[in-house]
């Protein structure tokens, strides 16, 4: 007895020293669950819309948002459709303000810093329809587009189908493919592109190829050569009237020929964006049959998990992103109007948050968040935004804790993915 007394009073000594010296942090309802939560559990992230981000100079009106980066020093950097004005949804023009250049570097409360492009160079065109940008691990931007024949060209120029490269000031340093190009399954040429991401461990470009084509690429960081793609499943990307015809939902007056009409589950339907964890794995959000895919860098299947199928609204799975916690216990999945909240070991969905309005036209387009878990969005077609205070098309939803955490045995729980 006196033994085991003992024994006890050196863990209870233990365990009261590792408590007081863990650093605390002021959060609602508790800190962060230590273990993955399963469905019903709560503990989930909160968010609150920020009215004034981003701070656009009054010189400019900011386009329609295309996507979001966040680089290494929390810098907010938005890439816009300044061709987008000219739209009948856009605000009418207030005789003053210009559109502002496409990329914009933000701080993460707002503050602008720089912007640039717009304006083709030697060696590359700047694309006519602006989709997707990111910074990667040595601070180089890359800027994709996917104007593809009169398909998304505002600007009508030759076919975008390019992934270029630039200095974080926009200096211009590589191009991969050449405008002007129609590819297909079976080449090495892009078309209708989505999203750009580079994976520093492998030093390689990673690019959702989704609405002319329907697979992964991936190519070499420093010199763009070509290295492998993938499909759905892993399989083997086929074209639209290559694939067998299913049909898988009702037209709808969005997207009636690339929102998962006429599609089959094998393939990929409109890949729209791709990003990846800590741990080494990529997650394909598949827009057009509403799920996300997740893969070995190499293409290896791994698991998949469907997102809003019952929703009324067509465009889901648009984008994906992680909690900044070192084990991202959480996968959020952009929608309409929704952001959907998953364990990311598990895939359960846990919740999700309104980023929107009741109408199904929330800024969901592609997702970002920063190392403080704020979560950024972008609207490719919003009308009624101003372009300064909310800007026409990027919006910041601050991370203000989690909510508290309640038992409910037996929780629902699903096979580990990992």
């Amino acid at each position: 007895m006196k033994r085991n007394g003992l024994i006890g009073f050196l863990l209870a000594g233990i365990v009261l020293s590792w408590l007081m010296a863990r650093p605390s942090r002021p959060v609602f309802g508790q800190a962060a669950p230590a273990e993955a939560l399963h469905i019903g559990e709560a503990g989930l992230p909160q968010f609150q819309k920020d009215p004034n981000f981003p701070k656009v100079p009054s010189k400019w009106r900011m386009g329609f948002g295309s996507d979001v980066a966040v680089d290494a020093q929390d810098h907010i950097w938005v890439l816009s459709r300044p061709h987008s004005l000219a739209h009948p949804r856009s605000t009418p023009p207030d005789l003053v303000s210009i559109p502002a250049p496409p990329v914009m570097e933000f701080d993460n409360e707002g503050n602008f810093i720089q912007a640039w492009g717009g304006e083709s160079g030697p060696g590359y065109q700047w694309p006519s329809n602006e989709h997707s940008i990111t910074v990667d691990y040595k601070g180089f931007v890359w800027i994709e587009g996917n104007a593809d024949g009169k398909q998304n060209n505002p600007a009508s120029l030759p076919n975008d189908n390019q992934v270029l490269k630039f200095t974080r000031e926009g200096k211009f340093v590589m191009a991969i493919g050449k405008s002007g190009q129609t590819g297909s399954n079976a080449t090495e040429i892009l078309r209708g592109a989505t999203s750009v991401r580079v994976y520093p461990k492998t030093n390689e470009v990673f690019v959702s190829d989704g609405y002319g084509n329907s697979r992964v690429m991936v190519y070499d960081a420093d010199t763009g050569k070509f290295k492998r793609m993938w499909g759905a499943y892993g399989n083997k990307p086929l074209d639209l009237d290559q694939r067998p015809l299913v049909e898988a939902s009702k037209p709808n007056e969005l997207c009636p020929m690339v929102c998962g009409i006429w599609t089959t589950y094998q393939q990929f339907s409109v890949p729209h964006d791709i990003k990846f964890s800590n741990d080494g794995l990529a997650y394909v959000a598949d827009r057009g049959n509403k799920r996300v895919q997740v893969f070995t860098p190499e293409g290896k299947f791994v698991a998949e998990q469907f997102i809003g199928v019952d929703s009324k609204f067509p465009l889901q799975a648009r984008s994906v992103a992680f909690s900044p916690d070192p084990a991202q216990r959480f996968l959020y999945v952009s929608g309409s109007p929704d952001v959907y909240i998953l364990n990311r070991r598990t895939l359960e969905v846990l919740g999700s948050f309104n980023i929107g309005s009741p109408q199904g036209d929330p800024p969901g387009h592609l997702i970002n968040v920063d190392h403080e878990g704020n979560v950024y969005a972008v609207q490719a077609e919003l009308s009624g935004a101003d372009g300064h205070s909310g800007g026409a098309g990027a919006y910041k939803f601050t991370f203000t804790g989690y909510s508290p955490r309640v038992s409910c045995p037996p929780c629902e729980s699903t096979k580990r993915v990992q």
